[in-house]
């Protein structure tokens, strides 16, 4: 560790006078946008999140590529990025990876999508820039806080079937020289749905969640500001269960996230420091009318520099350090008391000095208590052939490492666990014309030394590093825009082919369809709008043997807004439109036909 600690103090103190730039957005990730360059990004902003409040799974199966497997409704939910695992995606809030330190990913159910001012879904590998688990991609959840603004507020009402709500209110207030911000939102539904046709009823199905958010930021002078971002989110979830009579269990989580940071430009010299405090509770509760039965906490310490040096025209050299010290705590869970410490330094290289043509190369070295982390790369490069044509690479060495839970669980934990490691390249060829828009997107990935948790001597379970995976396939993303007076069309059709397989098996990974559309199409005129969203599903294996699986299915979701007067919305949603009886996770049925109706305020 003490060679970090040096790299770290010589980055902090390299301060160069230099010509003054204005501040007038705090952007509180600052690489996500450069690592667009290369890699595929989508964002979704305010209006995309209105048309799937309900859940963060909700929306990234209708609007993106990644597959959610959800157990029922509101349950525990998890993504599938290009045939990876959920402990293989990272999830970022405002440039900090919140996975989990016991399980090593994130609920997205315990995510409210209500929170956040935008999201963007990063596709494949990232772990040089957002740490461990960022092997098939990364969701990223953002806050903005702009200056001289003045006052704005909403606030969101929806009621839905299942005695759903989800509400909202949001305020902000900036001038030149500080912007706040402030959001409370609340959801809870009874989620007592049912499917007469499986004889399934959501029994025990409940949940609600409640989160608040407070920003600031201050411009200390024309070049220098400084920053706060937190959130606190309080929420019970109950998990299913088959039959009345069975024990019916409740989890409970609450969270808090903070971080505070100082930005300073001053022409070619960028640099943000940043620290942040992460703490996560849980509580698990095997009979709701019973003493709280196992749980943990865990806390995170992190200080982030982020330094970035304009060498010449366009060309830039990157230097990103980072140090965390986890603790964490079990409560009849399998986990004493545990901490890590871990530093992290990153140098990247930029350079567009020509107009068609842009090339990075990035490095990483962690140093982890515990083990030998692996030394990590990136590279990849963009030509822009011509006005319409334009063609990609990258390339990447990645990793997750071993989870509190896999190393110190016991009976059971392996503190001898290496890290997973994965390689990836991708190919993207994007082509314009006129208001269509094609990206292809063709990729390959090996992942070695996978954590899988098996059966040893006795019966006892151990996580081993014994399992080797290949995934490969293509994405394809078809995009129409079009305005033609007060007529306004917008339109993403995507397709996603996924081979993710086992290489002692060859067979394909669970719960990673071959197969995945996403449609997703936008009409307005004057104050009315219309969306109509298609989601198809593949056939999708539920064991590793490919003797188990759910059918394919297509399912329809479409919804209106008018504008009856200024800054007054109102909105009506139907869900799965042709009542098509599905699931994504074995026995765990989703809802039939349902609805819901929204009233947004603007002031």
């Amino acid at each position: 560790m003490r060679y970090f600690f040096i790299l770290f103090l010589f980055q902090m103190t390299s301060q160069i006078s230099a010509q003054e730039t204005l501040i007038d957005t705090v952007i509180i990730d600052n690489q996500l946008k450069k690592s667009g360059e290369i890699s595929k990004i989508n964002f979704l902003n305010a209006d995309k999140i209105l048309e799937n409040t309900t859940s963060l799974s909700d929306l990234l199966r209708s609007q993106s590529n990644i597959y959610i497997k959800e157990n029922g409704r509101g349950a525990v939910s998890s993504p599938s990025f290009r045939g990876t695992t959920a402990q293989q995606t990272a999830f970022v809030w405002n440039g900090i990876n919140v996975n989990s330190i016991f399980l090593g990913q994130g609920d997205i159910n315990n995510l409210n999508i209500l929170s956040y001012d935008n999201l963007a879904v990063k596709y494949g590998g990232g772990s040089v820039l957002y740490g461990s688990g960022a092997i098939g991609g990364s969701i990223h959840l953002n806050n903005i806080l702009d200056f001289d603004k003045g006052f704005s507020a909403s606030l969101f009402s929806e009621y839905a079937s299942f005695g759903t709500s989800n509400s909202f209110i949001k305020a902000k207030y900036s001038n030149e020289k500080m912007s706040f911000s402030f959001s409370a939102n609340h959801s809870q539904s009874a989620n007592d749905y049912e499917v007469p046709e499986k004889n399934y009823i959501n029994i025990n199905g409940q949940y609600k969640n409640i989160g608040i958010n407070l920003g600031l930021a201050l411009k200390v002078n024309r070049n220098s500001e400084i920053y706060w971002q937190s959130q606190h989110y309080d929420s019970s979830q109950h998990y299913p269960v088959f039959e009345e009579s069975y024990t019916k269990t409740k989890y409970l989580v609450q969270t808090l996230r903070s971080v505070a940071g100082w930005k300073m430009n001053l022409g070619n010299i960028h640099n943000d420091l940043k620290v942040a405090y992460l703490e996560d509770n849980f509580q698990y509760f095997a009979d709701i009318d019973k003493a709280q039965t196992s749980g943990g906490t865990g806390k995170q310490y992190i200080i982030h520099n982020d330094l970035d040096l304009s060498l010449w025209h366009k060309t830039s050299i990157n230097f990103i350090s980072e140090y965390q010290y986890n603790t964490g705590e079990g409560y009849q869970s399998g986990i004493g008391n545990v901490k890590r410490n871990i530093g992290s330094f990153a140098l990247l290289f930029r350079n567009q000095n020509s107009e068609k043509f842009y090339w990075e190369i990035g490095t990483k070295k962690d140093v982890v208590e515990g083990y030998q982390a692996p030394f990590l790369y990136s590279g990849g490069a963009k030509y822009t052939v011509t006005k319409w044509y334009q063609a990609s690479v990258n390339l990447s060495k990645n990793f997750r490492a071993p989870t509190f839970n896999d190393l110190y669980w016991q009976p059971g934990g392996n503190t001898n666990l290496k890290p997973e490691t994965s390689y990836q390249a991708e190919i993207s060829q994007t082509l314009h014309h006129k208001n269509i828009k094609l990206i292809i997107t063709p990729y390959y990935m090996y992942i070695k030394d996978n954590i899988i948790w098996v059966p040893g001597f006795g019966g006892l379970w151990s996580p081993q590093n014994i399992r080797k995976t290949k995934a490969y396939g293509i994405e394809t993303q078809l995009a129409f825009e079009k305005k033609m007076g007060s007529h306004s069309i917008n339109s993403v059709i995507a397709y996603t082919f996924s081979k993710s397989v086992d290489m002692e098996t060859n067979k394909q990974l669970m719960y990673v369809p071959l197969h995945k559309i996403n449609l997703n199409a936008d009409y307005h005129y004057k104050i009315f709008g219309v969306f109509l969203q298609a989601i198809y599903n593949g056939k999708t294996f539920t064991d590793n043997y490919e003797n188990m699986f759910l059918k394919d299915n297509v399912i329809l979701n479409a919804g209106v807004s008018v504008n009856p007067v200024q800054h007054f919305t109102i909105g009506a949603k139907i869900n799965n439109i042709g009542n098509q009886i599905y699931a994504t996770t074995n026995y765990y049925y989703m809802p039939k036909r349902n609805f819901s109706i929204y009233l947004k305020f603007n002031f």
